[in-house]
């Protein structure tokens, strides 16, 4: 057979293509991705449990953004004057959980750096105000407060709790 003729070789398994990583490599990943995220819907309950929730959320977006919707209780501190301006506002013994507009941005991710390189412990949230809107949280706005139906494509119609 010519190679114009060779029967072509089916597609390998795209899932499989690269192998799971062995469960040790698996669990200090995974262990490590919790070290550097928390999601909204955590965010939400240590926030509504009342009291102090043993973390500061920054909010790293612009001020235009702020205004537009921001989550209760979020510090405003844009990405770009994190180096000149997270001293009078941040305690280096409070972890800071940061977050931008939503998972297409990674303002967050790059507050987070920064705030690391100034010796902060920081996480991530994921989803950023987008989900925490989309998941049907309060925010606020330069108009005041408000909230949005939970999507039901990203938060479980009739429960508090997805069960994850």
């Amino acid at each position: 057979m010519t190679p114009a003729t060779t029967p072509a070789t089916p597609p390998a398994n795209p899932v499989l293509r690269v192998a799971p990583a062995p469960p040790a490599e698996a669990v200090a990943h995974f262990r490590a991705s919790l070290a550097f995220h928390a999601d909204v819907s955590d965010v939400a309950a240590a926030l509504a449990a009342g009291g102090d929730p043993g973390f500061v959320l920054l909010d790293s977006r612009s001020t235009q953004a702020w205004d537009q919707g921001h989550i209760p209780g979020a510090i405003h501190l844009p990405t770009g004057l994190v180096n000149e301006q997270a001293g009078q506002l941040l305690d280096r013994s409070v972890p800071v959980v940061t977050y931008c507009w939503g998972p297409g941005c990674n303002g967050a991710t790059r507050a987070a750096l920064a705030l690391a390189e100034l010796g902060y412990r920081v996480k991530e949230m994921l989803g950023g105000f987008e989900y925490w809107v989309r998941e049907g949280f309060a925010y606020e706005t330069w108009q005041g407060p408000e909230r949005r139906p939970a999507d039901s494509l990203t938060a479980p119609l009739a429960a508090d709790d997805c069960g994850c």
